[in-house]
């Protein structure tokens, strides 16, 4: 298994020494449709470290970029543990503010916002306390107020929409096949699985989406919310995104590398009886994060997308 190892918005930059708080429709009779007003953007407000940054929201989706960061302070010691991963996911953290901008111009309500700016060379915003810090003390508080954090968002979020919430975390791979892998904490090889032994085993209610498995407001089954037509997957190819899991991709090859979720998927998804459901997305670089146009195209698209989806498989908004 392949682990990558309202009313108003306000962001919050911490240190290792600083802890926060825990804190469509469409028109009848050729009336004009009035698109919803856009909440003003939070004012950043970054300490003279800005080590992480949190922006809280009014919608039910919670938008993460952990490994996007490039601060590299020379008084933190780099990560050098044989299991470290240290390349940055680039330009992740522009991506992540784009969707969230995207998401608040379309709906009127601005999803909740984490950044890790640290690069990862320093600290890993997607492991556990010893993988993430290498040991290293100085980054205990930045790895507590961190993942505290996230806690805290993903609970704000879920609470504000009826006790339901979605985790996007975004990333970005190298792979040789130019596509989104969509992590839900199912190996490639069960992936690989006909429909019937997943549904069978009960595989999805043993997935970083449980919850929503369980619920099934939509109607859709288990492995239809995994690569069927309601699919995340579904929807991104459908908008011109190859992905995996998809209808049209249901699988990575037993030769193709394919990363199915983290420590964050684990902690801040549904597996365990959260609140919130937690997809991993690993983003290929071109066309999706290799330049503005880009990243702003795609940014767009996932906040229609993800819209839809919250919409359809959530209720959201209550009517």
């Amino acid at each position: 298994m392949m682990l990558r190892r309202g009313r108003s918005s306000t962001v919050m930059a911490v240190a290792s020494c600083l802890a926060i708080a825990a804190c469509g429709g469409g028109s009848s009779g050729g009336a004009a449709v009035v698109a919803p007003p856009t909440p003003p953007p939070p004012t950043a407000s970054l300490d003279t470290a800005g080590f992480l940054e949190f922006a809280a929201g009014s919608a039910p989706l919670v938008i993460v970029a952990p490994h996007g960061g490039s601060l590299k302070p020379v008084n933190i010691p780099d990560r050098t543990c044989a299991t470290c991963e240290v390349l940055a996911d680039a330009n992740t953290e522009d991506l992540a503010r784009l969707v969230v901008e995207a998401f608040a111009r379309r709906t009127g309500r601005r999803p909740y916002l984490a950044l890790n700016h640290l690069h990862r060379i320093k600290f890993d915003g997607n492991r556990e306390l010893t993988e993430a810090t290498d040991g290293h003390a100085i980054l205990n508080g930045v790895w507590t107020t961190w993942q505290d954090n996230l806690d805290s968002l993903s609970a704000r979020a879920a609470r504000g929409a009826g006790g339901r919430g979605l985790y996007i975390e975004l990333h970005g791979h190298a792979h040789a096949v130019a596509r989104i892998e969509i992590g839900y904490l199912l190996t490639a090889a069960q992936l690989r699985s006909t429909d019937a032994v997943l549904s069978g085993g009960n595989a999805m209610r043993q997935s970083s989406i449980a919850r929503l498995v369980n619920d099934r407001r939509s109607g859709a089954s288990d492995v239809a919310l995994l690569r069927g037509a309601p699919s995340l997957g579904a929807l991104l190819f459908g908008a011109g995104y190859p992905a995996v899991p998809s209808p049209s991709d249901p699988a990575p090859k037993e030769a193709d590398a394919y990363f199915n979720g983290g420590y964050n998927t684990v902690r801040h998804g549904s597996l365990t009886g959260g609140l919130t459901d937690a997809v991993q997305l690993e983003c290929n670089f071109a066309g999706i994060r290799d330049t503005a146009e880009s990243r702003a195209a795609f940014a767009d698209v996932l906040a229609g997308i993800l819209e839809e989806y919250l919409r359809k498989q959530y209720g959201w908004p209550a009517a």
